[in-house]
């Protein structure tokens, strides 16, 4: 079905695009800091579950519609860059965001995935960036559904397993990072003020049809 040429291509491109700071690695971030390993986890997982809902439209053609659709582009991008400024605002007010104490949790895991899952769906921009990005990779003579299926899944999975690095690894240092109120203050300012950034961003910025 692939040769080896195409996730040469493939992966390289699709790891630089992971690594690039964007709101669902910092929500995985933020949910890792301030409930724990588990939270940050659960949420790099919503964010790759995400990448296949836009996988899965991007073969049955809905993606299409946001990119030739003015209206229905702007309906979802409204309504996902409303639900990234809820979410920073939510931190701005919630004092005890990064607050470390026994059993503390302003999330739990299964919220983590269902914010994360919802931050990444409701972003247009992600789901033109599938339709667009995914078939260039598809080998001619090949079934093409499974191929954009495949490549989906790769994406996803590698997407998963960065933000899960970055979720174990900032949940083992929150300690460290929160001990000092003042660092927990400047946290939740830092992550309020990301989230509600992209959120005017993605509602301010224009929809391209190239």
């Amino acid at each position: 079905m692939f040769n080896v040429g195409v996730f040469v291509a493939f992966v390289p491109i699709a790891i630089a695009l992971i690594v690039s700071p964007g709101p669902d690695s910092i929500y995985t971030l933020t949910r890792s800091i301030s409930d724990g390993q588990s939270s940050g986890v659960m949420a790099a997982l919503g964010s790759s579950a995400g990448s296949m809902v836009h996988t899965t439209a991007a073969v049955l053609g809905l993606t299409a519609i946001l990119r030739t659709s003015a209206l229905a582009y702007s309906f979802v991008k409204f309504i996902g860059a409303a639900y990234l400024v809820y979410l920073g605002v939510q931190t701005f007010r919630n004092t005890d965001e990064f607050e470390i104490t026994p059993e503390s949790s302003s999330y739990t895991p299964r919220e983590s995935f269902r914010s994360a899952l919802m931050i990444n769906v409701l972003n247009p921009k992600v789901a033109v960036f599938f339709l667009a990005f995914l078939p260039q990779f598809v080998q001619p003579g090949s079934n093409t559904t499974v191929q954009i299926f495949a490549l989906g899944i790769v994406f996803a999975s590698l997407g998963f397993l960065y933000q899960a690095i970055l979720a174990v690894f900032s949940a083992r240092a929150r300690r460290v990072i929160t001990e000092r109120e003042l660092v927990q203050t400047m946290l939740r300012t830092a992550s309020g003020s990301v989230l509600v950034g992209f959120g005017v961003k993605l509602a301010l910025e224009r929809r391209t049809t190239s």
